[in-house]
């Protein structure tokens, strides 16, 4: 640990009479450089921003000026010298600094306004190569904003734009001098700011390596990634994006944390609930399974699937998904994988709905649907699930995982039927179908299905029988008919009784996991009944 120097207290208020501004977001800069400007404040620059302020009519002296050394490496290297770092770093209450400061010829800087290449922008798009991510790696503004933070005691940094007017209004008011908790706060700020960024370039290259540029070969390119690619350390840092009426129940405070514009936009209703954003999420995954099939719809209820159909129009669809259960879709969500249409949208009126989230909505439902106030209706994106990483509270810490993303289209060509009896073509596309929606239910899940459409869900039950047992009871509330239908288990069967239940109902092929020590007794009860059974390899439990 480096002890502290005993030096006297800083100051309240410092001046501010020269500034360093060097930033790749040039928005509010000339406004910002007019009032420093009209403050005395002499500006020193690099590059684009020497240019932008110029362009204003703004003076500024290039920092190359400062530091008697020209900008090299096309613009690598240009504030990282003594005479940049030592002006910003300078203690002004310690009687040696400011002895070397004028041994030296270094005239300090008082405030630093220093924002950073944009990496994440640089880096969003499928074909980014890592040259082109390394060179937006930005190395002389995160040391400036540092140096600048480190000394918040005399020195403000300043990040964001939209900080700009407040300092500005805070050196008019105050005589050209900042006070030391704005200064503090400013520090904070560009702490996070570049931890952000640092982030946001370490998760880049945790990751596999991009293109190659022009027929060259990154260094690792043929490395596998590491088979365990989740981070040595966990940071999470997201923005405010609104506080909450409450949480899951009214006596719970609650936020919204991220960048939920990128994924939806609300377009008409009261602000989406805590309960409301959990039910969005899990529709968005679910219909994340059919965004390129044909149209689909889904109720959900507390984030289980109550119905989901599939048809050759959207209306037809709903009207598919609503059967499946007739009572629970009062007060549900409803996604749908097309823009919704007239048809639709007046079918799904019919019952209170208190969420519908569409890919687009055709002219005129807008108008309609908004003639209701106590509905909400939500424009998502439906081609991806909504994060790459599940995050979980739990004792002592939390859990991550890697989201139970979409299945490929293709995704039956991995599956075995070890039964006498293969599945009909028509039972492999209910079987796909029914897997689908199986996955978005909760454990223990239960899934009957027929001609896309499910028949009867059975979620959330400390037994598989019990979930069969409520899936066919839901459906048989709704009067529908199980002959010929497929059943689906988000896990194996662990003992035959399971699949005897789902054959007694009257479905004709399952699909399930498989990798029970008992799966020879529950092949040989569907051979014993005439059904086809499909192995999927793959689990997916939901808790």
């Amino acid at each position: 640990m480096i002890a502290a120097k005993d030096l006297p207290a800083p100051d309240d208020r410092y001046p501010v009479r020269r500034a360093l501004l060097s930033v790749s977001d040039k928005a509010g800069l000339a406004e910002f450089g007019r009032r420093l400007h009209a403050l005395g404040v002499e500006m020193l620059s690099t590059g684009g921003t020497a240019r932008a302020l110029r362009d204003a009519g703004l003076p500024v002296t290039d920092v190359a000026d400062v530091t008697g050394f020209p900008e090299i490496l096309g613009g690598r290297v240009k504030s990282l010298h003594p005479a940049v770092h030592g002006g910003v770093l300078a203690r002004r209450t310690d009687p040696e600094d400011l002895a070397e400061l004028a041994e030296h010829g270094i005239g300090a800087i008082d405030l630093v306004a220093v924002n950073l290449y944009p990496f994440r922008q640089a880096t969003a798009g499928p074909d980014v190569t890592d040259a082109v991510a390394a060179e937006n790696v930005d190395i002389g503004g995160p040391g400036m904003l540092r140096a600048a933070a480190k000394n918040f005691a005399f020195v403000a940094a300043v990040v964001d734009p939209a900080d700009y007017a407040e300092v500005a209004d805070e050196l008019e008011a105050e005589g050209g001098t900042l006070g030391l908790a704005t200064r503090r706060r400013l520090a904070g700020d560009a702490f996070a700011h570049t931890a952000d960024y640092d982030r946001a370039i370490a998760a880049y290259f945790a990751g596999s390596p991009g293109p190659a540029d022009a027929g060259r070969q990154p260094a690792d390119a043929g490395r596998q990634p590491a088979a365990g690619p989740l981070p040595s350390s966990l940071t999470i840092d997201l923005p405010k994006v609104a506080d909450l009426r409450y949480g899951e129940n009214p006596d719970q405070r609650a936020a919204l944390y991220g960048d939920p514009a990128s994924r939806y936009q609300s377009l008409h209703g009261k602000a989406l609930s805590f309960n409301n954003l959990l039910d969005l999420t899990a529709a968005l995954n679910l219909m994340a399974e059919f965004a390129g099939g044909p149209p689909t719809a889904a109720i959900l209820k507390h984030t289980n699937p109550c119905g989901v159909g599939q048809a050759e129009t959207l209306e037809a669809a709903y009207h598919k998904a609503f059967a499946t259960d007739r009572q629970s879709p009062f007060g549900g969500i409803v996604v749908v994988n097309r823009p919704l249409d007239q048809a639709t949208a007046q079918a799904i009126d019919g019952v209170f709905t208190e969420l519908i989230i569409a890919p687009a909505f055709e002219d005129g439902v807008l108008a309609f649907l908004q003639q209701k106030q106590n509905r909400r209706l939500i424009r998502a994106r439906l081609d991806s699930p909504v994060a790459s990483l599940d995050v979980r509270s739990t004792a002592g810490g939390l859990l991550v995982q890697e989201q139970d993303g979409p299945l490929a289209a293709d995704v039956r060509e991995a599956w075995t039927a070890p039964t006498e009896r293969p599945p009909s073509e028509r039972e492999w596309a209910d079987l796909d179908f029914a897997w689908r929606v199986c996955k978005h239910v909760k454990s223990n899940a239960i899934v009957y299905a027929r001609d896309g459409a499910t028949l009867g869900i059975g979620a959330g039950q400390m037994s598989r029988i019990d979930a069969s047992e409520v899936a066919v009871a839901k459906g048989a509330k709704s009067g529908l008919d199980f002959a010929g239908c497929v059943v689906a288990s988000d896990a194996f069967f662990p003992f035959a009784d399971g699949l005897v239940a789902a054959a007694e109902a009257g479905a004709t092929a399952a699909v399930q996991p498989g990798g029970s020590v008992r799966d020879d007794e529950v092949i040989a009860a569907a051979d014993e009944r005439g059904l086809a059974m499909v192995f999927t390899g793959r689990r997916h439990f939901r808790h």
